[in-house]
């Protein structure tokens, strides 16, 4: 009976043990860049592998504000696909291999091109409502920035009526007044996209033209934009200006336009600028991984860190910031935002929200393919993985230092150093 009783609680302790012991050895720790990865995988294949069966439309869980106004609500689908294919464009551009992630990335590439086909074919069920109202012409922006940031591997594989259809699709647009805001720039975008990827003859110059114009007379001083005539204390700087700003800028580069701007001074100011913003960006990062929620469009979640996502990616990080405190940090605010809040409902797709569902923070316009935004600070995945920004060591970023006794750099007022002057 005692040696019965031996083996029983043996038993019990061997099986009160198995679970962490096993746990131990099946538990593998991610790298940051393969946490990166999961998150991205997690964010984009409901959308492309429905979209690629143009099926989207049809299984997507959507969800609206609650003061949506009276727009055609089949845009969400726009800015699901056009807001996550701008994130994650410049991941699904690296070259194949035949590793884990480059498995996982080949498969997501192959349904972004069947969903590119899919969203300007009259006769796909995923046909998206090009044109049915203003709202269009923002995520059809998106669509571009993601063709400019993944040009060689999104855009050149695409059968040309599919280009032709794309082309013809930003062109009628053009119908849309956009109001004397950000919107600016989603016209500008547009337009010096047609003309890097149709030609000089195809674009509306004006409407680069005016764009850069304005973002020059809005640019407030450290990093800021004002939207629009009044400057507004919200991310909008993160979210839009600067990114599709340098993009307009560099299109008109490549397409080699000639014109009285001198778009390469014009671009090396806007990259400065951007440096700083990135620089207030990271200062707002707390030790524990979180910034500040001001301003509208809270629910775009990490767009608001789109800069400083944007720059590492450029590999053009300030000589303030290194790729160890960058990625340290963004990871950081990844593991708060993403970990344990509910993020995502039970199909898959984003709620709305900022850190989990709270539908209360939902501006008019929102719905939850808004959300998809929070793809843009995925960017620095575009480097491979043999890059320092994810080979080097992580470091404590700003607010770690100065928050624990340790030496930080201070801050400055930056100013513009480049001159432009019109030709001719």
């Amino acid at each position: 009976m005692k040696r019965i009783l031996l083996l029983l609680i043996t038993f019990c302790a061997l099986s009160a043990m198995m679970p962490v012991n096993a746990k131990k050895k099946t538990t593998k720790q991610l790298s940051d860049r393969e946490y990166w990865c999961q998150e991205a995988w997690k964010m984009a294949q409901p959308v492309l592998e429905n979209m690629a069966k143009g099926e989207l439309q049809k299984n997507m869980k959507t969800e609206f504000s609650p003061s949506f106004d009276s727009r055609n609500r089949k845009v969400v689908y726009m800015e699901t696909f056009g807001r996550l294919m701008a994130g994650i464009a410049p991941w699904l551009a690296l070259p194949e291999d035949n590793t884990a992630e480059g498995q996982q990335r080949r498969q997501l590439k192959e349904w972004a091109l069947a969903s590119y086909k899919n969203s300007v074919d009259p006769e796909s069920a995923d046909y998206l409502c090009w044109g049915a109202a203003g709202q269009n012409l923002v995520d059809a922006a998106y669509i571009a920035e993601s063709f400019i940031r993944g040009y060689d591997a999104l855009w050149m594989p695409l059968d040309q009526v599919t280009k032709d259809r794309y082309i013809n699709e930003f062109k009628k647009l053009r119908s849309i007044e956009p109001p004397y805001t950000n919107w600016l720039l989603f016209s500008s975008v547009i337009e010096s996209f047609i003309a890097k990827a149709a030609g000089l003859k195809e674009y509306d110059d004006f409407r680069v033209m005016m764009t850069i114009r304005k973002m020059e007379e809005w640019y407030v001083g450290d990093g800021w934009y004002a939207d629009g005539p009044h400057f507004a204390f919200d991310y909008y700087s993160s979210y839009v200006f600067h990114s599709m700003y340098l993009e307009t800028l560099q299109n008109m580069i490549d397409a080699k336009a000639n014109t009285r701007l001198e778009y390469k001074k014009y671009y090396e100011r806007a990259l400065k600028r951007a440096q700083k913003l990135s620089i207030v960006l990271e200062r707002f990062i707390s030790p524990e991984g979180t910034f500040p929620v001001f301003g509208r469009s809270i629910p775009y979640r990490m767009a608001a860190l789109q800069p400083l996502a944007l720059t590492a990616w450029y590999q053009k990080l300030p000589k303030e910031l290194s790729n160890g405190q960058v990625r340290a940090a963004l990871t950081q605010t990844m593991h708060r935002m993403y970990d344990q809040q509910k993020n995502y409902n039970d199909a898959g797709f984003l709620t709305i929200g900022f850190c989990g569902h709270q539908p209360e923070v939902a501006d008019w316009y929102t719905n939850n393919g808004s959300l998809y935004l929070t793809s843009l600070s995925l960017m620095p995945l575009g480097l491979p993985a043999d890059h320092d920004f994810w080979t080097c060591k992580a470091e404590p970023w700003t607010q770690v230092k100065a928050w624990n006794g340790q030496p930080f750099p201070k801050d400055h007022r930056w100013a513009d150093d480049i001159q432009t002057k019109d030709r001719w």
